[in-house]
């Protein structure tokens, strides 16, 4: 399966991340996460990666000029020629538009633009659920994965656990909204172009990967 080049979209939460990871296993092809790309540049101290710095520096937002520069460098690498996975970009229509334009430039095109969907409802449910071990680490939800023993670690057998604090309804609907209020506009800009994919991703996390690896053509 070489060259395919897909965008991959989804709520935070959503299994997006996993989803990713194993695509990039199963086929060899790269995951670019622009945070990824901004800090790479930032730390070789390339023309672009010194812009960002000072842009960053000064607590601004780096700019759609530098993140499109950045990632016009990033699939030219050898790594890329057997295809990528863009995750965290484009966040908005000019964002996908300056895209269009770089990929035209190159003569490169993208296979798919896949969002995995889940349901606001049961991504809260999954976000606010989680707690940690605190002495190992060990993750458990409040109704996916409890301890076997009420209270008591299955690794470490410690009984204190931890809640992230950002962990909670109102934060996580927060987030929820600001990416639906990002990406609901990009859904017409692709499914136009006749690249626009939705998986459910309100399932086991294998009929997930079946489905995406479906829409690659295997």
């Amino acid at each position: 399966m070489a060259g395919k080049r897909l965008i991959l979209m989804g709520p935070p939460g959503g299994g997006k991340g996993t989803q990713a990871k194993r695509l990039q296993d199963r086929y060899g092809i790269v995951q670019l996460s622009t945070g990824d790309m901004l800090r790479a540049a930032v730390k070789a101290g390339t023309p672009l990666g010194k812009q960002a710095k000072a842009v960053m520096d000064a607590g601004k937002l780096v700019s759609d000029d530098i993140m499109v520069g950045l990632i016009a460098e990033r699939i030219t690498q050898a790594d890329c020629a057997q295809g990528f996975i863009l995750d965290g970009f484009p966040r908005t229509v000019p964002q996908a538009e300056a895209l269009d334009k770089l990929l035209k430039d190159k003569g490169i095109s993208l296979d798919a633009v896949i969002e995995v969907e889940v349901p606001d409802a049961r991504l809260i449910e999954r976000i606010t659920g989680r707690f940690t071990c605190s002495k190992c680490g060990e993750g458990y939800h409040d109704k996916f994965k409890q301890p076997r023993k009420a209270g008591v670690c299955d690794v470490c057998g410690s009984t204190e656990f931890t809640r992230r604090a950002d962990d909670n309804a109102e934060t996580v609907g927060a987030r929820l909204k600001a990416y639906h209020d990002q990406t609901a506009p990009l859904m017409p800009h692709y499914r136009a172009q006749g690249l626009l994919k939705v998986i459910d991703g309100d399932r086991d996390m294998d009929v997930v990967t079946k489905d995406l690896e479906s829409v690659l053509g295997t």
